[in-house]
């Protein structure tokens, strides 16, 4: 063996091995992991990301009641459950169903920013729109979770980028008092609203707060229509509190029309997971990753977490 391989091949061993004794991993993890610099030039892997698994209630199209619903999804393999707020569902039920599965309640969706944005030009509408959010605030501090999903504004013909712009950072300024006393963040979602359409600018919008309680969901499917998921979670990095999870196809997108995009199963499209999840790696998230799409009965559900699991084993 050559001095230099030598060298190089017993650091490289020694660092595997100070690995272990931090309580990294094996050794085999640490020489199987890209690697980052720790103080005193000791190497150590990446961590990957620890990654939980979720899906949106609306999914589970089961004729079942809420706490059979709630075993299934826990007997299917799944860690949680995100639910809408302001819903129809009996809290009390759906507490017991928590506690009795140990399915966990991550978070909610709000379920009126799309009818009543915040953006919108009718100052009434836009004060049920803050009233709905903060119940979401509340309704999830119930349940345990840490999140409430909004989409911050919608552009369109009635509503410039400008007014959208200036509206949603005045009235989610308003929640932000509330989300302190809940300890429930407000997760902002890009969801084809013609807004926020480029990372740089998304990350810029969340910063301009200077507010720990805000920052983003960022769903790995819906960019594609605006570039890759790779630079978004760069661009956004430790702003990034949780994640949804679809597919995109482009070929479907222009053979068949734009919302067909989303016709497809998991790595029939064209994200990279394997990219995605060394973006992930780099950015050091860890968190829940709920499934977003097409749902149905106990094999399709199934289905979608197998595919959950093989995203993450990329």
């Amino acid at each position: 063996m050559q001095r230099r391989d030598f060298l190089k091949n017993t650091a490289f061993a020694t660092a595997a091995t100070t690995g272990v004794a931090m309580g990294i991993g094996s050794v085999t993890d640490v020489i199987a992991s890209p690697v980052q610099n720790l103080p005193g030039n000791i190497v150590a892997p990446l961590a990957r990301p620890m990654i939980k698994k979720s899906l949106k209630w609306g999914m589970v199209k089961e004729d079942l009641s809420i706490m059979d619903k709630f075993k299934m999804l826990k007997d299917i393999g799944y860690d949680g459950v995100e639910l809408d707020s302001p819903d129809k569902l009996d809290m009390k039920e759906v507490l017991a169903a928590r506690d009795k599965t140990g399915l966990e309640l991550p978070g909610t969706v709000n379920s009126m920013h799309w009818k009543l944005p915040l953006s919108d030009p009718d100052p009434k509408k836009r004060e049920e729109c803050v009233k709905s959010i903060e119940k979401a605030l509340w309704d999830t501090k119930q349940y345990g979770g840490t999140t409430v999903l909004v989409v911050p504004g919608v552009v369109n013909a009635q509503v410039s980028y400008a007014e959208a712009y200036e509206r949603s950072r005045a009235e989610l300024k308003k929640l932000l008092p509330v989300a302190e006393k809940t300890g429930v963040k407000i997760a902002l979602e890009n969801v084809w609203n013609q807004f926020l359409i480029s990372p740089l600018e998304a990350a810029k919008y969340v910063d301009d707060f200077k507010h720990p309680m805000i920052g983003w969901y960022f769903d790995v499917g819906n960019v594609l229509r605006y570039g890759w998921p790779v630079s978004w979670i760069e661009a956004l990095d430790k702003r990034i509190l949780k994640i949804d999870l679809k597919e995109f196809s482009f070929k479907k997108q222009n053979d068949l029309g734009l919302w067909k995009g989303f016709d497809v199963e998991f790595f029939d499209g064209d994200c990279n997971w394997p990219e995605v999840n060394k973006a992930l790696q780099k950015v050091g998230y860890s968190g829940w990753a709920s499934a977003e799409v097409s749902g149905g009965d106990r094999k399709r559900l199934q289905t979608i977490k197998d595919f959950m699991d093989k995203i993450f084993a990329a």
